[in-house]
């Protein structure tokens, strides 16, 4: 699994493997042992983790989520001793610790707690993996989007199908003068 599949969902607790966009919204599969299925509308709230960033004061303006996630890993080894239910002020502390730069004005204690809550959840879904340098799926490179090759069959025999418009002009009815 890679980063960029994983997703939250606002209302709704864990995280969500993206299993494919439809036309009114994206299909979503719990990452946890009940591997349910839903459709999230597109109105629900859905947030692709590799998409999240933190403010920062430096002039790059934010840090993507997984660098924060790797840092953590690095620091303290994948065992971080919070939980979100911990005191404000050291919520704050750890997250100074851990982005020291990070903008105290935009970055809010909520969101420390769902940056906690997601990288423990990773750990526990045993997908810690995902946070060490050498792995593929790690890499901060930019989705490009679709290849050619990757529209559905269908909607390519549609492209074919489709008939090219008549050349002709339309032919003007002529008005019979016989009375």
């Amino acid at each position: 699994m890679k980063f960029t599949e994983i997703a939250a969902l606002s209302g709704k607790g864990g995280l969500f493997k993206v299993i494919n966009p439809t036309r009114t919204g994206v299909i979503l599969e719990s990452l946890d042992a009940s591997k349910k299925r839903m459709i999230a509308g597109a109105s629900a709230k859905v947030s692709v983790l590799s998409e999240i960033s933190i403010y920062v004061l430096d002039e790059a303006e934010s840090v993507p989520l997984l660098e924060v996630f790797k840092t953590i890993h690095k620091t303290y080894d994948g065992e971080i001793g919070l939980d979100k239910k911990a005191d404000p002020e050291e919520l704050k502390s750890f997250f100074k610790s851990i982005l020291p730069n990070y903008d105290v004005d935009k970055v809010y204690v909520s969101d420390i707690k769902k940056v906690i809550t997601w990288y423990q959840s990773l750990l526990i879904l045993e997908l810690g993996h995902l946070m060490e340098d050498d792995t593929p799926e790690a890499s901060t490179k930019e989705d490009t989007g679709p290849e050619v090759n990757d529209v559905p069959e269908m909607d390519q025999a549609k492209k074919k199908s489709k008939k090219k418009p008549n050349s002709t002009k339309p032919v003007k009815k002529s008005q019979d003068s016989a009375s």
